[in-house]
């Protein structure tokens, strides 16, 4: 090799980081060495890895991170969780990894060392981690829900576009065939329009409706506390809150639709271009504590909900579509097409789009489209419009590492921000109505039998503004979120 070459070589390689954060991968001057050379087909030469740190190393974070890892092309660069324990196996599986309890001081002292950021931490958390990240030109893949708060969604929408980098959600099923599928039958006109969806859910499998509880417990050694906080109120720490049950509670988890509301909302979405919702009611399963004494657990969610949202008439449907969310074990009327056998959904969960000439059913990640009957999906042959990720669900994960690689714009993604906040935005303002109808005031549940109308650009609920406190909540002192969109 020449000097000129070897010196364009090292230059190549001292940019990378560089390149991968402007969502460039190429410059006049510079030499790539075919892969071929270096190592054989499909070698992937350590420079072209991507670097990825990880904030939330433990559960999901372990799973989300291996799936980085397996793809060949990223290296787990940095691990960060506040409990040691929760990290133990990701730490050993990666020793080259640098370990961090605070990702703040991750991202101060080795931003210039990452080229991507994987958040899998609870969901209070998720917008100031994933933001912190995106403002130093960070990739990202945040888990579902994208965000805890309305206002949250929105600013991450904004932020991916301001920005510039490659976004993606943890909702995998976005990456499935069954979607694809599904709108391929839409768009071939073999339902007619949809006007009416039910998604439904056997979540909770956490203890809600019920009170906070009373007897403080001892701080594991492990644990940071206050990190695990967060943005969070301040309070004391409780047994069995960390590492699931906090899902169950409103200052950190979003409840059922939080958990599973992505998972089951994005075929609708994907199908029917839906975005912002126009209003929204809901009910919500009641716990007495004695005859005729209703208990009144306003940090907890309920432990059944049924939410109604209607979206307005977009550029796939003729008119406004009403999505119907029920959990705890509730669910929507048996279709008639379906055998008395045949099981609804996936036993647990469900998708059901009702069109002017048929329906759709589809299972939890959107698997299993079928047609009703279902002897009919067999039958019915449309073009194949939409290109299909490889490896499906598992392939999610690659797909942004790739996306990544190759830089903002140059390969698309299947959940990014600009799909993902809207999404996420419409399973939160259930989740206002759900919380309005639990709220007592006064001895009465004024936002109980009414429904929430719902100001886009104001970003507020126009007819009960008790529950615009929960748009956007109140941070604890020295977490705030700041941006302006």
């Amino acid at each position: 090799m020449s000097d000129t070459n070897k010196n364009n070589q090292s230059k190549t390689n001292e940019s990378r980081r560089s390149f991968i954060k402007a969502g460039a991968l190429a410059a006049a001057g510079f030499m790539i060495v075919p892969r071929h050379v270096l190592g054989g087909s499909g070698f992937i030469a350590p420079s072209d890895k991507l670097q990825v740190a990880g904030i939330g190393a433990g559960g999901k974070g372990s799973s989300d991170i291996n799936a980085f890892f397996e793809s060949g092309k990223a290296d787990i660069a940095f691990l960060c969780d506040v409990d040691d324990r929760r990290a133990a196996g990701s730490v050993k599986k990666f020793p080259k990894a640098k370990y961090y309890k605070d990702y703040r001081e991750m991202l101060d002292k080795e931003h210039k060392n990452i080229d991507a950021v994987s958040v899998s931490t609870p969901d209070h958390n998720h917008a100031i981690q994933a933001l912190a990240a995106m403002q130093l030109g960070k990739h990202v893949y945040v888990q579902k829900p994208l965000t805890h708060d309305v206002w949250e969604a929105r600013v991450l929408t904004d932020a991916a576009k301001k920005y510039k980098v490659v976004t993606q959600m943890g909702n995998q099923g976005a990456s499935n065939d069954g979607p694809r599928q599904a709108r391929e039958w839409y768009e071939a006109g073999i339902i007619g329009d949809v006007h009416t969806v039910y998604c439904w859910t056997d979540r909770p499998v956490w203890p809600s409706g019920i009170q906070w509880p009373t007897q403080k417990a001892e701080i594991p050694k492990e644990l940071n506390w206050d990190l695990w906080l967060g943005t969070a109120p301040q309070k004391d720490y409780v047994d069995k809150l960390v590492p699931f049950n906090w899902r169950g509670w409103w200052d950190y988890g979003t409840g059922a639709l939080g958990d599973m509301g992505c998972h089951l909302l994005e075929l609708p979405f994907s199908v029917l271009g839906l975005s912002y919702v126009q209003d929204v009611q809901a009910s919500v399963g009641t716990v007495y504590v004695d005859e005729f004494k209703r208990g009144y657990f306003p940090e907890s969610c309920p432990p059944s909900s049924h939410a109604t949202l209607t979206f307005p008439k977009g550029s796939r449907t003729n008119g406004p579509v009403t999505l119907h969310w029920m959990d705890g074990g509730i669910q929507p009327e048996r279709p008639e097409e379906l055998e008395p056998n045949e099981i609804y959904g996936d036993g647990g969960n469900g998708i059901l789009l009702i069109g002017t000439k048929g329906k759709i059913l589809a299972d939890t990640y959107g698997k299993n489209a079928r047609l009703l009957p279902t002897s009919k999906t067999a039958t019915v042959n449309v073009p194949k419009k939409y290109e299909r990720v490889t490896g499906q669900e598992g392939g999610h994960y690659a797909q942004w590492v790739e996306s990544c690689l190759a830089g903002y714009g140059k390969k698309p993604v299947s959940s990014p921000f600009e799909i993902a906040g809207p999404l996420t935005e419409a399973l939160l303002m259930a989740n206002l109505a759900i919380r309005g109808a639990d709220l007592r005031i006064n001895n009465q549940y004024p936002g109980r039998n009414i429904k929430l109308v719902w100001d886009n650009n104001a970003m507020k609920v126009t007819n009960f503004d008790e529950v615009n406190q929960f748009v956007k909540r109140n941070y604890r002192s020295g977490w705030d979120v700041k941006y302006t969109i």
